[in-house]
């Protein structure tokens, strides 16, 4: 009922969305979709209308649905810095439909220029990502219907599935959360009393501890939301890069103003805790749902993915592991969608993705 497909080529050439929806399509013996989940490579992005119309030609349908991203993949292998087209074909009675109000899990797609949309309280659960790049700039467009969304936002559910979503954060806390007892801006200067430098420092191995040799590209502020009780192992913060530490002053950088009195905790990026939390994760989503899934789809951070696995999409991998043989497709991002406490929520560095499977068996 669905399957994938993925093209690459050296330019932005409207024929490898043709192309990524023929595999598709043969793997499912079908003359025409019912829908198509297109993903485009960023050699995309500035106009994507040609490669849209190349996608709904050859499926013979209308709906069409998807974002440009700096890379993309399947279950097949993933594709960076090249022109490359990803597609998800669904044959009938499975579609890609608009939401409404309802129970459903949606996917949830958004520009870079459409993020503070994102703020919304909602009655579905979400997951997906923003188009982009790790600057957040950029042509990156999103569309629906076989046409560029002039909001640079996309809802969808899948008819005749049921859906539960996963969540894999990638990192390792390394401090319980603490109150902001000083900060002047961006800059930290206290937790529960004491310097906030110093607060980290403990926490690191002897050899990260000098001042010369900080990882400050792994280390990470986590900011909790709601009460700080169960906060870490329930996902309810906001990761918040740090931008420089002072020796002098034993404070911390953030990029981001927190208020005084808020609690935050000191985490690290780690590729083990990263896998971790994957394989947890997708085994978690699978006890929710009543069969095993048959099919997925995923949104990696660009900061995520093969370089920070060490050229291996170990998450990739890990999917593969646990569902063989089942299709996905997914893009790297930047800043996964999620719901937390009814309200949309970007992400960073996490991977987000949605396990289905059938309502109707096929025959």
């Amino acid at each position: 009922m669905i399957a994938t497909g993925l093209a690459t080529g050296k330019t932005a050439d409207p024929a490898l969305a043709a192309q990524a929806v023929t595999q598709a399509m043969t793997r499912l013996n079908i003359s025409h979709a019912t829908s198509v989940l297109l993903f485009l490579s960023d050699a995309f992005a500035h106009d994507p209308r040609p490669a849209l119309l190349a996608a709904s030609r050859q499926s013979q349908c209308m709906q069409v649905t998807g974002c440009s991203a700096t890379g993309i993949f399947t279950e097949e292998t993933w594709v960076l810095d090249a022109p490359a087209a990803a597609a998800m074909v669904f044959s009938d009675p499975q579609k890609l439909v608009p939401s409404h109000a309802s129970n459903d899990l949606l996917l949830t797609l958004a520009a870079p220029n459409a993020i503070q949309k994102l703020g919304m309280s909602i009655t579905s659960q979400c997951f997906g990502g923003i188009s982009g790049d790790a600057t957040g700039y950029g042509s990156h467009k999103v569309w629906q219907n076989g046409k560029v969304c002039t909001a640079g936002h996309s809802e969808m559910r899948i008819e005749a599935c049921t859906g539960r979503m996963g969540v894999s954060r990638g990192i390792r806390a390394l401090t319980p959360p603490a109150a902001i007892t000083g900060i002047h801006g961006y800059e930290l200067s206290g937790l529960n009393g004491k310097p906030a430098l110093h607060t980290l420092l403990r926490e690191l191995p002897l050899e990260a501890r000098e001042f010369d040799h900080i990882p400050l590209h792994r280390l990470m502020a986590a900011e909790i939301q709601g009460e700080p009780e169960n906060a870490i192992a329930e996902g309810r913060y906001r990761l918040i890069p740090i931008i420089a530490t002072h020796s002098e002053t034993a404070s911390v950088t953030l990029a981001s103003q927190l208020p005084l009195g808020s609690r935050l905790f000191w985490a690290l990026r780690q590729p083990l805790a990263a896998e971790s939390g994957m394989r947890s994760a997708i085994n978690q989503v699978g006890s929710q749902l009543a069969h095993a899934p048959d099919f997925g789809i995923m949104v990696s951070s660009s900061g995520r993915g093969p370089g920070f696995y060490n050229g291996d999409d170990r998450d990739l991998r890990i999917m593969k592991q646990c569902h063989p043989n089942m299709p996905f497709i997914g893009f790297y991002g930047n800043g996964e969608i999620t719901c937390i406490d009814n309200v949309h929520q970007p992400l960073d560095y996490s991977c987000v993705f949605g396990l289905f499977h059938y309502n109707i068996s096929p025959d």
